[in-house]
Parts: C-alpha cells; structure tokens; sequence
C-alpha cells in the first residue's frame, strides 16, 4: 500500500522530480514471507521562479553586437558564428540576471561582471591575438578605462609643479 501510494504521489506531481536522489527502504510483503527492498526516489526541491527571456530581444542585441564585431575586426565567417554564439549566451545570461536580482542590485552587478568575464575568455579563444588586443583597446576606450598615455598627457594634479617651473 505504501508503495502504490508513493508512485501516486510521484506520478501526480512531475514538476517535483528533479536530479536528486535520495534512498528509502520500504517493506513488502510476498506470499512466502516479508521482505525488504530498496527504492531510490528523486529528492522533492523547492520550486525555484522561472524566468522568460524574449529571445527575439536576445537575438537582436546578440546580432548587432557580432556585425559591429566583424566589422571592425574582420572576424572569418567561422570567428562570426563563434561569437554569434558567445553574445547569445551572453545577452540571455544578463537578461535572466536581471529578472532574478532586479532587487539586488550589487548581485546584479556581480553576476553581469562574471558573465562579462566569461564573455573575454571565450572571446579570447576564438579571436587572434591582435584581434583581441584590438577589441580589449576599443572595450576599454567604451568602458572609460584610462590608459597609460591619456595619464601623462592630462594637467598636473592641484598644488603640484608643473614640469620645467620648479
């Protein structure tokens, strides 16, 4: 009886099987006595929220972000689909970030700054390195990043001596 009630319960509710598994020892009776069997049940796990990703959204920002790559890397028809692929990736794992932390924001944060790592090391495998110092130079220059050479050719700080009047 406890058997056939377990896999009603099992079979009334798919949405709670998942990858874990646990061990539960149940008895049952046969006509020449009672023995015990083993049976390994998925695990029950707490519903997690699903998150829906507009993938024409998706698609689209991936698409412009890789022509305005092969543009101006001159990225080989094999280096686009490459990259097509990471910016997809790339684009769904922020849109889903968002949805999950829209009310945390420094884990928001954190997460886009992992999926943006992991975005350069596969972007690093695919292109050349000169390709990928020329994309690492135009990344900085959007993202405000300082060079060496802008530093030394800006005003001195204030109260400090200008070079040659000391």
């Amino acid at each position: 009886m406890k058997t056939f009630l377990l896999l009603a319960l099992l079979a009334a509710a798919p949405g709670l099987v998942c990858a874990q598994a646990t061990t539960v020892k149940t008895k049952t009776k046969t006509p020449a006595g009672s023995t015990k069997a083993k049976i390994t049940v998925p695990a029950a796990k707490p519903a997690e929220p699903t998150f829906t990703v507009d993938e024409n959204k998706v698609e689209a920002k991936a698409a412009a972000l890789t022509a305005n790559m092969r543009q101006a890397l001159n990225l080989t028809p094999a280096q686009v689909e490459k990259v097509n692929r990471i910016n997809q990736l790339s684009v769904r794992n922020v849109e889903v970030a968002r949805q999950r932390y829209r009310a945390n924001l420094p884990q928001l944060n954190a997460t886009i700054s992992d999926i943006g790592q992991s975005r350069l090391s596969m972007l690093k495998d695919v292109l050349d390195p000169a390709q990928f110092a020329k994309y690492q130079r135009k990344r900085e220059e959007k993202m405000g990043v300082p060079s060496q050479l802008q530093g030394a050719t800006g005003n001195p700080a204030p109260g400090l001596p200008v070079r040659g009047e000391e």
